[in-house]
């Protein structure tokens, strides 16, 4: 458990230390996890954002360089408006925040989910998602 417990501080440390938008980061981490369970894993995210025209900054996320920026716009169409609207819904913020937030987060949650530039096992995914869970929901 020790890698997980460092997965998790890392991108709890790095959603702290983030102030590019005054967006609460703790309510959209659960959208997020809720994304990757939507889109049947990881898997089916990375290639839901790759059709929608993301392959460059998908690829950057998962790979071992720079993260490449994507925009609130790019991830509401990468979404769609429904599901950004039902994702903000849930994070009590309006869609445009929603949006943009999501936009500072998936880069760097999926950098930590795919640690050495690859997709992890479903299982040690699954792990690394219940442990992120657990550590900002109680």
């Amino acid at each position: 458990m020790g890698l997980l417990d460092q997965l998790a501080g890392q991108v709890l440390g790095s959603l702290g230390a983030q102030k590019q938008d005054p967006v609460p980061q703790g309510d959209l981490v659960n959208s997020v996890i809720g994304l990757i369970d939507q889109a049947g894993g990881l898997p089916g995210l990375l290639q839901k954002l790759r059709d929608s025209g993301l392959a460059d900054q998908v690829a950057s996320w998962v790979g071992t360089g720079d993260n490449e920026p994507v925009s609130g716009d790019q991830i509401k169409e990468a979404l769609g408006e429904g599901q950004l609207a039902q994702i903000a819904q849930q994070a009590g913020l309006p869609p445009e925040h929603a949006s943009t937030g999501l936009a500072q987060l998936l880069p760097q949650i999926i950098d930590h989910l795919t640690p050495h530039g690859a997709v992890p096992q479903e299982d040690l995914l699954a792990q690394g998602i219940g442990l992120l869970k657990g550590k900002l929901f109680g």
